[in-house]
């Protein structure tokens, strides 16, 4: 009997995740289930994040030389590039035109809004701090940052993600440089670590349904009172509306138009990895099964997966930035705040650098959001306001970086010839068996 294809599996256990925070916040079993279930889900991404950076290695060092031609990967890296910021300035323009239309933060009244802060002002002034940091660094800091000191440092964390693709990078472009005949050693040990991390995931994925499960019972029994988040349904369903928009209208649609490709085709080789992404709210850790179902499922060639993917979990975060942009110009609204056309262009600008600048991690977003206030002249401490939805809309907004770094994926592969036939024509047959 064939089993419950992944997706559906994976869907099953955030269901029943979620039946079991539900009763055990009723059974006052919260204290049960932060000792014995939740590190379930703490193992489970933390085996995501453990193969992520040998992949990363593994799969850019073999695409990257396998061009043969360092005029190809600037060709890519360009088109790369400049379609992720086409997307990411897209997805902040949706966001201010559905906070604009909607303005929720107009019914904020005076006495919800000083119970949200007094209830987050500490959460959101380490956030705060946090900005101010970042903020103090050098227009350049950023490039520094790029460039690691030590390659066995920088890749002892996901958080340097973008020095390891620098790095990475350099040393594909080296192996192209130097005889074929040397670097052959070199492009069989890459090849070999891929397939094997490849693999890995496979096993991981296994756990994929009882890590969802165990992530959503911890988060429900860990969310805050839900009479606040009464006060915030109509901002967080802006942001979902926003969000949605982009996950089935815009992302589709650009698949459709550019590469042929229906639209439950590219849900069904790209859904597994929306359903991690929602489950772990980080495109780092769900990087590794993204990889694998652009390229098994979605056909997308190793040697364009492996740098536009990579490359996309660090600097493309469109739900990141229309999230920035609504909560921006609804932390003004609640205050009362009147933002001009200049300050909203301000936002986009902002919002689209920022994005590039977020760690794919959890909440990262939150810190971006303090330079967007600061650059439009809104107070800081205005982030408590939306503190307490900010979990489950992180959930949702990493959901649309993943769905947007496998679209950019497929539209790059179209563009340089890369783009064959799925490998698993039956969406499910790598991990559901006879």
């Amino acid at each position: 009997m064939k089993k419950l294809a992944l997706h559906w599996q994976i869907l099953l256990g955030m269901l029943l995740g979620v039946l079991f925070g539900v009763a055990a916040v009723q059974l006052d079993l919260k204290q049960f289930t932060i000792d014995w279930i939740k590190p379930f889900g703490t193992i489970f991404i933390n085996l995501l994040k453990l193969i992520a950076v040998p992949l990363i290695i593994a799969s850019l060092v073999k695409g990257v030389s396998d061009l043969q031609d360092i005029s190809k990967l600037s060709r890519m890296a360009g088109r790369t590039v400049g379609i992720y910021l086409g997307t990411t300035i897209i997805a902040v323009t949706l966001g201010l035109v559905v906070v604009n239309v909607a303005q929720p933060g107009n019914g904020i009244s005076e006495k919800t809004r000083q119970e949200l802060v007094d209830s987050f002002t500490d959460n959101a002034q380490s956030k705060i701090t946090a900005a101010e940091k970042q903020k103090e660094a050098g227009p350049l800091q950023a490039l520094v940052d790029m460039v690691p000191s030590n390659i066995f440092a920088a890749a002892s964390s996901n958080g340097n993600m973008l020095q390891v693709i620098f790095f990475v990078i350099f040393f594909g472009i080296g192996l192209i440089l130097i005889p074929p005949v040397k670097a052959q050693p070199f492009m069989e040990f890459f090849d070999c670590l891929y397939e094997v991390s490849l693999k890995l995931i496979d096993l991981i994925m296994l756990m994929a349904p009882y890590g969802v499960f165990a992530l959503l019972a911890a988060l429900i029994v860990e969310a805050p009172s839900w009479d606040i988040f009464r006060a915030l349904i109509q901002y967080s369903l802006c942001v979902l509306f926003g969000l949605g928009l982009m996950i089935f209208g815009f992302y589709p649609l650009l698949v459709r138009s550019f590469t042929g490709r229906s639209y439950r085709s590219f849900f069904n080789g790209i859904s597994p990895a929306q359903l991690l992404a929602f489950s772990t709210s980080s495109s780092a850790a769900t990087l590794p099964v993204t990889m694998e179902r652009v390229e098994e499922h979605l056909g997308v060639e190793r040697e364009v997966s492996s740098f536009v993917l990579p490359v996309g979990a660090t600097v493309n975060m469109d739900g990141t930035s229309l999230y920035q942009a609504v909560a921006a110009v609804f932390i003004a609204q609640a205050f009362g705040i009147d933002l001009t056309l200049y300050d909203q262009l301000t936002i986009v600008l902002t919002a689209t650098l920022a994005s590039i600048g977020s760690a794919a991690v959890p909440g990262a977003g939150m810190v971006m959001l303090v330079i967007v206030l600061g650059a439009i002249g809104v107070p800081e401490f205005g982030l408590a306001l939306i503190f307490a939805v900010d979990r489950p809309l992180d959930m949702c907004r990493t959901v649309v970086n993943v769905t947007g770094d496998a679209t950019v994926s497929m539209l790059v592969a179209k563009s340089v010839g890369k783009l064959g036939d799925p490998k698993v024509k039956n969406w499910d047959d790598h991990y559901a068996t006879e």
